[in-house]
């Protein structure tokens, strides 16, 4: 009997032993298969510019759900040039990219690169400023850009019975131009808030420091700044600080960045409406994927923004983007 016993349980562990080895095996080889077949995938991402803490916020955002998935992201800089930014992005496809994430320089200027995607069979992830020929991208996600402008419009208006009004944005730009157009839908009827210069040419800090300086010395009067994101309001900043003006000015900007919300902890800008960059680049990516593996996807996802003032400036990270 005991050695029946003995028996049965030699031919148990025994049985248990071989179970055991060949799942092992099975698991081992799956792993070696999916290491063997995953060839790390190229991305490719090009903004307007990378001279500004949002799209490098953006950037870092879409990188890091790239990486996580064993992929590459290729970052290309156009410097505000829908020339250069055409010509990065047909450099991109050469380079065998599976897919590009997109903020347009010039949303009509861009069609021509979106074209030659199409034609490569390269879908186009549409980022922070929409394109004009949106049926050459797969999706849209921004911020709620035009909100951005109307809620500017009605702090300023709470806090100022009557306004002349500097407006510095880049007309190509959509986003910006949203931004404007919220702006002014909120002020219109009000004469009491009159624009009295609106240039449309930059988003950069330096050249919005020459526009406000040219503004300045031809002696148009204004009381109120409206910058079509955080570089444009600090380089108005800057010029006012150039020229000595002493006036109480009240500078808007847009982003929430950390240099926007210093300025407004300091004193010198009145504020800045938050955009929300890593929620942005992390939607993007996520959905970006859903896309690859045939999922659906929504079509336009527009993320709501928040205006920063003094008032309530203690419920955001000064140093970050949350």
């Amino acid at each position: 009997m005991i050695k029946k016993k003995s028996v049965i349980m030699i031919l148990f562990f025994g049985i248990m032993f071989l179970v055991m080895v060949a799942v092992s095996k099975k698991i081992t080889q799956k792993v070696q298969n999916d290491g063997e077949n995953h060839t790390p995938r190229k991305f490719g991402a090009s903004y307007m510019t990378m001279n500004n803490q949002y799209f490098e916020a953006l950037d870092d955002s879409i990188e890091e759900v790239i990486t996580s998935n064993g992929d590459v992201l290729i970052t290309r800089d156009p410097a505000q040039s829908q020339e250069k930014q055409n010509e990065q992005i047909e450099d991109m496809i050469e380079q065998g990219v599976c897919a590009i994430f997109l903020s347009p320089v010039d949303w009509k200027g861009v069609t021509p690169a979106l074209k030659k995607c199409r034609e490569a069979g390269i879908p186009v992830f549409n980022v922070d400023s929409y394109v004009y020929d949106s049926e050459y991208v797969e999706f849209s996600i921004l911020s709620d850009n035009y909100d951005a402008g109307v809620q500017i419009a009605k702090d300023m208006m709470k806090k100022k019975k009557e306004a002349k009004i500097l407006i510095i944005n880049h007309e190509n730009i959509n986003s910006t131009a949203l931004r404007v157009q919220g702006f002014l839908d909120t002020i219109e009827g009000h004469e009491e808030y009159q624009v009295v210069e609106h240039k449309k040419i930059t988003m950069e800090l330096e050249i919005a420091m020459e526009l406000t300086n040219e503004v300045i010395d031809s002696g148009v009067e204004f009381d109120v700044v409206f910058g079509g994101n955080d570089p444009t309001a600090l380089g108005a900043l800057a010029a006012l600080q150039y020229k000595r003006v002493e006036d109480e000015i009240l500078i808007y900007g847009i982003d929430g960045s950390p240099d926007g919300k210093n300025m407004i902890k300091r004193g010198f800008l009145e504020g800045s409406t938050a955009q929300f960059p890593i929620e942005i680049g992390n939607q993007a990516a996520e959905s970006a994927y859903r896309y690859l593996e045939g999922e659906e996807v929504e079509q336009n996802i527009i993320v709501p923004v928040k205006l920063i003032t003094a008032e309530n400036l203690i419920e955001y990270d000064i140093a970050g983007w949350q």
